[in-house]
Order: C-alpha cells, then structure tokens, then sequence
C-alpha cells in the first residue's frame, strides 16, 4: 500500500444535512469552492434527497450547478433511489454514492425495510449507473454500533459490505455512524470486511463521540486502508444518536497524517482557514483542534 491517502471531504452533505438553521445556497457553494482551492480531491458535494425528509439540501441542484469544479475533483453527490439519480444526473454529476445501515434495526426504523430489502432498492440504482458509466460509492453505517439494537454483528456488516461491492459499488464506506467504535473493534472490524473485499476498496469514516475517530483511523491505517471520510471544521452529527457529534474533522485528521509522513496533497492552513469560514457563517466555533491551535499560533 502507498502513503498517499485520499481524503473524501464530507462537510458539504453530511456535515450540513443536520444543520438546524436554513443556510444559504451561496454559503453552500462557496464552501465547496474554498474546500476544491486545498488540495482535496473528493468532495461529496449534496444529496438528492426529498427536500421533505432534509429540507438542508433542497437546493441540491442549485448547488452543484453553481460550483466551480475543477479538474481531478470528483464532487460525488448521495442518491436514495432512482429519482434521485435521475435529478443529480439531470444536472451532470458524475459519481454518486448509495447509503444503507449493518444494523436491521436501524433500516427498519428509518427506511421500513430490512437490510436486504434496502439493497435491492439500490440495485436499479446500479444498473442504471452501469448503463451510465457512472461509479458508484458505497456507504454501510452502523458498523460499530446501533442507537437501537446496541451491538452489530461483524457478520452483518461483511454481509451488507459484500453485497454492495457485488452490485457494482467500487468502494465500500464504513461508518461508525454513532462513534461509539474503538481501536480494537475498529481493527477487527475492518479486518472482517477485508478477508471479503479488497482493501484498496474499502474506506473508513468514524464520528468523534467518544473522542476515539483520530485512534480509530490509525489503527485502519496501519492494517492498510487508505482512504477516509472526514468533514471540515468537524460538522456533522447522527439525529439518531443522543450525544452523537459530528464527523472526525477533516483538518485533524489531516494534521495527523502529515505527522505520521503520509501525503496526502492539502494544504492544511487553507483547510482550517475554511473551517474557520464556515464556522463563523454557523455562529459557533470549529469543531476541529487542529483548526484552534493554528489560530491561536
């Protein structure tokens, strides 16, 4: 495995999705606009979903329409099913990412459908995405723990895995979605998913709740994975979960891969500066520590 790590900047779309206040189209683009000026080169920029569900991204089309997008950026956008793929290739995306949960309680409540009735939902997704030549990502959340059913067997979380990169998804996102994950767990979780899917397919993409996303990521790092998810200023959250916080933040993580002599090709000063940025357009201060002690140096 090289030492590049490609980081896959989730603010836009799951660090705003539960934003309580409205924020403004404008604010949304130029926010991607800051994050394609750092040196990233994946950025999931909305989802389109029904604005009834996530009145935060009803402007979904608005927004990817209106940023500049830069060559070698993808801007995935996430899609729930065929009407939304329609509306995000209506207006030129390129690679979307489907989104389902290892836990069956968790589907159940929050989709009214078991884990593998949520899979075939997605497989016209897919099918139509082939036809397209369009790449496909994968999200499993919960795979570290559930808001309802607690614990998630590991055997459920290669299951949801495996299927999703058999239907046509070329990386598989695992995510801690309550951030309840260890190190240990962490490991062993990954090393489960990997026995069945190549690891230069896998991601990892860990909420910070109980202070364990930065341990957790490098203990992936080390059996091999080298890709991970992370939102700017440290946005993000799980409605789900009482307590549940944002994201791991993406100028941490950064910070910290740089210190352990990857690459990863961002600039980390201009990353924080647009976590300060868009800390201040959300009135609170960045979720990122990283991000407070450059500029408190």
């Amino acid at each position: 495995m090289s030492d590049f790590v490609r980081i896959v900047e989730v603010g836009p779309r799951d660090g705003l999705q539960n934003e309580k206040q409205l924020i403004p189209t404008a604010d949304k683009i130029e926010l991607i606009d800051r994050l394609s000026a750092t040196g990233l080169r994946s950025i999931e920029a909305t989802s389109f979903v029904s604005p009834k569900w996530v009145p935060q991204l009803a402007d979904a089309a608005e927004v990817f329409t209106g940023i500049r997008r830069l060559p070698g950026i993808i801007y995935p956008v996430l899609v729930p099913n065929e009407q939304g793929y329609a509306r995000a290739r209506a207006v030129g995306v390129e690679e979307v990412a489907v989104f389902t949960a290892a836990s069956e309680q968790f589907n159940r409540t929050n989709t009214n459908a078991g884990i593998d009735e949520s899979l075939l939902r997605f497989e016209p997704v897919l099918a139509q995405a082939r036809a397209d030549g369009v790449k496909v990502r994968g999200y499993v959340s919960t795979v570290l723990g559930c808001p309802y059913q607690g614990d998630v067997p590991l055997a459920d979380v290669v299951h949801v895995a495996r299927r999703l990169h058999a239907m046509g998804c070329y990386e598989i996102s695992l995510g801690d979605t309550i951030g309840v994950g260890t190190p240990h767990k962490a490991r062993a979780m990954l090393q489960a998913v990997a026995a069945e899917i190549p690891m230069q397919a896998l991601a990892v993409h860990f909420h910070d709740t109980y202070g364990q996303a930065l341990a957790n990521i490098a203990a992936c790092l080390e059996e091999g994975v080298r890709v991970v998810d992370s939102a700017v200023a440290g946005t993000g959250g799980c409605p789900y979960a009482r307590g549940a916080s944002g994201n791991v933040a993406s100028e941490d993580v950064v910070y910290m891969l740089h210190g352990m002599g990857m690459v990863t090709g961002i600039d980390l000063p201009a990353l924080a500066a647009t976590g300060h940025w868009l800390s201040e357009r959300l009135g609170r201060d960045t979720g990122s520590r990283t991000g407070k002690a450059l500029a408190a140096s």
